[in-house]
C-alpha cells in the first residue's frame, strides 16, 4: 500500500516506480479529500517500507526531512526544522505539523521524516511565508484504520462573512431530508461556529451521532436550527 495526497492520486490508478528501478500499478484503495489522504493497493510488495512515528510528541526546532519530486526533480532532499504542531487559521480544527522546509510542487504526498528517517506526516501544502503543512502520521494512521466510507451532508458549500453559504444540496441527501436550501447560511454546527467548510468537516469526521446546525434563511436574521442524525447516514453510506 502506498500512501499519497488525495489531490496527487486523483482517484485514477497509477504506475509506481521504486529506488531499485522495479515498477508496480497502483489501484485506488481509499480515498478521502476532506484530510486530503489517498491509500493505493499494489501489485508486489516492495522490499522496504518506511518506518512511521506517530508525531503526537513532535518538538518545536527539531530537524525535519522532505523527500519529493519538486519542479520534475526526482528524489530532491530538503531540510528544514520543526515550527509548530496544531490546527492552521482558516484551515479548521486538524493539527499539521508546520516546518520552516523548502517546499514546491511534487513535493504533495511525500514523506517529512526526522532526524532517524522515520515519517511522521505526508506533506499536504504551502501556506504564506513558506511554511510547509504535513499531515501528522496519526492522522494518516486513523484514516486507514476506519472502517465505513466517510460522512457526508450533501451540500456545496462556500464560506462568507456569516458562515457558509450553501451553493447546492444533493437530491436524497441527508440535507435534503434536513429541509436545508442553496441560499442558507450554516452558521454553527454543535455548537462551533462555522468559519471554513474545513470547520464542517471535522466535526464530521469527529464521529458524531447528531448534527445540530443552525442556519440563516432568507435576510430575517432569525437563526433556524435543525438536527441531522448522522448514525442512519453512516449505515447507509457503508
Amino acid at each position: 500500500m502506498v500512501v499519497t495526497n488525495a489531490h496527487v492520486a486523483g482517484g485514477e490508478s497509477a504506475m509506481v516506480r521504486f529506488w531499485d528501478g522495479s515498477e508496480s500499478r497502483a489501484e485506488p484503495h481509499r480515498l478521502d479529500a476532506r484530510p486530503d489522504l489517498a491509500a493505493l493497493t499494489l501489485a508486489i510488495r516492495p522490499r522496504e517500507t518506511a518506518r512511521i512515528r506517530e508525531a503526537e510528541d513532535v518538538r518545536r526546532g527539531e530537524l525535519v526531512v522532505a523527500v519529493g519530486n519538486p519542479l520534475g526533480f526526482s528524489g530532491a532532499l530538503s531540510t528544514g526544522v520543526v515550527h509548530g504542531f496544531g490546527p492552521v487559521a482558516g484551515l479548521g480544527r486538524r493539527a499539521y505539523i508546520q516546518a520552516q522546509v523548502r517546499l514546491a510542487p511534487g513535493n504533495s504526498g511525500g514523506p517529512l521524516a526526522d532526524a532517524q528517517g522515520r515519517v511522521i506526516g505526508i506533506n499536504s501544502m504551502v501556506v504564506s511565508g513558506g511554511l510547509g503543512l504535513a499531515i501528522p502520521a496519526s492522522a494518516v494512521i486513523a484514516f486507514l484504520t476506519r472502517t465505513g466510507a466517510p460522512i457526508r451532508l450533501g451540500v456545496t458549500l462556500r464560506p462568507i462573512r456569516t458562515g457558509l453559504l450553501v451553493l447546492e444540496v444533493e437530491a436524497g441527501s441527508r440535507a435534503e431530508t434536513a429541509s436545508l436550501l442553496p441560499g442558507d447560511t450554516l452558521v454553527a454546527a454543535n455548537g462551533i461556529n462555522l468559519t471554513t467548510t474545513a470547520d464542517l468537516g471535522d466535526l464530521l469526521d469527529g464521529g458524531p451521532s447528531m448534527l445540530r446546525l443552525e442556519f440563516l434563511r432568507g435576510g430575517s436574521g432569525v437563526v433556524r436550527r435543525v438536527a441531522v442524525p448522522l448514525e442512519q447516514m453512516r449505515s447507509k453510506a457503508a
